[in-house]
């Protein structure tokens, strides 16, 4: 399954240039672009994300699994309809960017409450902003993270950065995997 979502990321997500063509969210220039979203809202992307990831987390304890929204999102959902299927549900929550500001005035979305152990998760993680912003949300919230898990690791110092807050960070592919498959084309 690995090395299908490989090659469907590579299909799919990947974009390469000699020349530092793609900014990135942080303002950057770079050689390389991972939109995720033709994978994570890809019929097939999500069975193999959920699949490989609830293989990740089925241990862990997690009642649920989520992160920053937009990104999170539908790697989230794929994990949790594949845990329902596999008879060991886990709940999806939402962690929004903005704290809703009627109602409950919310920042996070989905049936989870203070003690519950949940998964962060992201689907690509470059400086790790987006995952240290969910993960220091959901601990405002009282829940207790148990793991953290990105689709992809751009390996561009985010993991590092997510780490020094104190929370290992565990990569479904890694940019060189993509880049070995492209340098094999």
């Amino acid at each position: 399954m690995k090395k299908r979502l490989i090659e469907l990321i590579f299909e799919k997500a990947f974009k390469y240039s000699k020349e530092p063509v793609f900014k990135l969210v942080s303002g950057r220039r770079s050689n390389y672009y991972f939109n995720c979203k033709a994978v994570t809202l890809h019929p097939e992307g999500m069975y193999l994300i959920g699949n490989l990831i609830y293989d990740m987390i089925k241990d862990s304890g997690a009642k649920a699994i989520g992160g920053l929204t937009l990104g999170a999102d539908p790697v989230a959902y794929a994990v949790s309809y594949t845990s329902h299927l596999k008879g060991k549900p886990v709940e999806t929550f939402v962690v929004r960017k903005f704290a809703k500001s009627h109602g409950t005035m919310q920042w996070i979305e989905g049936n989870v409450t203070g003690g519950d152990k949940v998964v962060i998760v992201d689907d690509v993680i470059t400086t790790g902003k987006s995952t240290i912003e969910a993960i220091n949300k959901a601990k405002e919230a009282g829940l207790e993270i148990v793991k953290v898990i990105c689709l992809i690791d751009r390996q561009e110092g985010g993991r590092e950065n997510i780490e020094a807050s104190g929370y290992k960070v565990e990569a479904v592919v890694l940019r060189d995997e993509v880049m070995e498959l492209y340098r094999g084309t």
